[in-house]
């Protein structure tokens, strides 16, 4: 089956079990959400008519939607894509302090489980690392999660915020340790203590930032030393439509699923990953 952004046709190798979640996806949908940003990248063909493409192909049935950045704290598009895919999916919104609590009970209401700070690349970012605190010891007590994406240098350097925080801890696309340094980058020192102290889980995702198709080598080792730590805060995900993929370059999402085979040999730390784990994290029925 051919899925906009997503190169190759086959199904994967691996078969997902029954409530299998992707945990980190986004929609576009610029005619009826257009940027709040002017020049933001948007990607075609990336609605929700063609990730339900995406699920029939992958065999995922419940998902996570993450606001794209191209949309900044308008997270209507987010909203409007939980709306129709229904009780299968939960949210992650970008706010910015000027948030009122009515707002965030609301958004929690529609499906809204976290909130996202995107600083990997501070000049394009929606929010600031200054927001973080505050924000996060106000959506604690609704509940709601703290979603991280930073560069290793970034986790290494903001290590002292990232242990105070309270509430839950969601890290993206494993990290983001670069591929020069892999297991030995200080990150992952950090990452490790704060999976060690409970609260934290990692998203892996993102495997092409850091290595190359179709085996992706050198995410190998990082994928799997984060399932040895805590195979029970761990969650995977796409990343679909790959926004940060050029055009030509999409990767062919078949054998992105089929990495867990490779990460997760055992059948059952798989059903954790895809299964147990988003139910716990995002509120899905067990």
């Amino acid at each position: 089956m051919q899925v906009p952004n997503s190169s190759g046709t086959a199904p994967p190798r691996l078969k997902a079990p029954l409530n299998a979640c992707d945990c980190h996806m986004h929609i576009y949908d610029g005619a009826r959400f257009p940027p709040s940003r002017p020049g933001a990248r948007m990607t075609e063909n990336a609605g929700v008519a063609e990730y339900r493409r995406f699920q029939k192909r992958i065999g995922t049935s419940r998902v996570v939607v993450v606001q794209p950045a191209a949309n900044h704290t308008d997270n209507t598009v987010t909203l409007d894509a939980l709306a129709q895919l229904g009780a299968q999916a939960r949210g992650i919104a970008v706010v910015h302090p000027t948030v009122t609590d009515a707002e965030l009970k609301s958004m929690a209401a529609q499906g809204i489980r976290g909130i996202r700070f995107t600083q990997f690349d501070p000049k394009t970012a929606a929010t600031t690392i200054d927001m973080i605190e505050p924000l996060a010891k106000r959506v604690a007590p609704l509940g709601l999660h703290v979603q991280i994406h930073w560069r290793a240098d970034q986790i290494v350097s903001g290590a002292d915020l990232l242990q105070r925080l309270p509430g839950t801890l969601v890290f993206d696309h494993l990290g983001r340790l670069p591929q020069s340094t892999g297991t030995r980058d200080p990150a992952l020192g950090v990452l490790r203590r704060l999976l060690d102290k409970g609260n934290s889980w990692i998203k892996l995702s993102g495997a092409y930032m850091m290595s190359g198709p179709p085996r992706y080598p050198d995410a190998a080792p990082i994928a799997q030393a984060y399932i040895a730590a805590a195979p029970e805060r761990v969650v995977w995900g796409s990343d679909w439509p790959h926004p940060t993929e050029g055009d030509t370059l999409k990767p062919d999402d078949a054998a992105l699923f089929d990495l867990l085979s490779d990460w997760a040999p055992d059948e059952k730390t798989r059903n954790k990953i895809l299964v147990e784990n988003p139910a716990a994290l995002y509120g899905f029925p067990k």
